[in-house]
């Protein structure tokens, strides 16, 4: 019988451990989405801060060294999207002059190549056939 009650014991600290562990995750959990939520209201508090600066309705004086990281980083952002668009100019123009183009006519590179599907090439409609056929 101690056999039995050991293995009874064992069993029953190890269902206690389980419920204790599912718990601490549980309770994890929710700390991690409470904590989200929070981040989130905060960011929702600091655009509403920053439109109510830019419109007068509160002083700057506060805020100031806040409101200038902010708008140094959405000139950033208008820095990198430039640059972008620039990038995306000169990749269109390299493109335009890629003599793979006329070699390989059923190869798509450009997204408004792709989203048309393939550009069908020469063989094309026998290629077709053949895997239709074959199924």
């Amino acid at each position: 019988m101690t056999v039995l009650d050991n293995l009874a014991k064992q069993a029953n600290r190890l269902a206690s451990d389980v419920q204790t562990s599912l718990k601490r995750a549980r309770v994890e959990g929710e700390r991690r989405l409470l904590q989200r939520q929070h981040r989130a209201a905060l960011e929702e508090l600091g655009e509403r801060a920053y439109e109510l600066v830019r419109a007068g309705k509160l002083p700057e004086e506060p805020l100031a060294a806040e409101i200038s990281a902010v708008e140094s980083k959405l000139m950033e952002i208008e820095a990198k999207v430039t640059e972008v668009e620039g990038l995306r100019t000169e990749e269109e123009e390299a493109a335009a002059d890629d003599p793979s183009k006329d070699a390989f006519p059923m190869v798509a590179e450009s997204p408004a190549e792709t989203s048309t599907g393939p550009t069908p090439g020469p063989g094309w409609e026998a290629a077709e056939r053949f895997f239709k056929h074959d199924s």
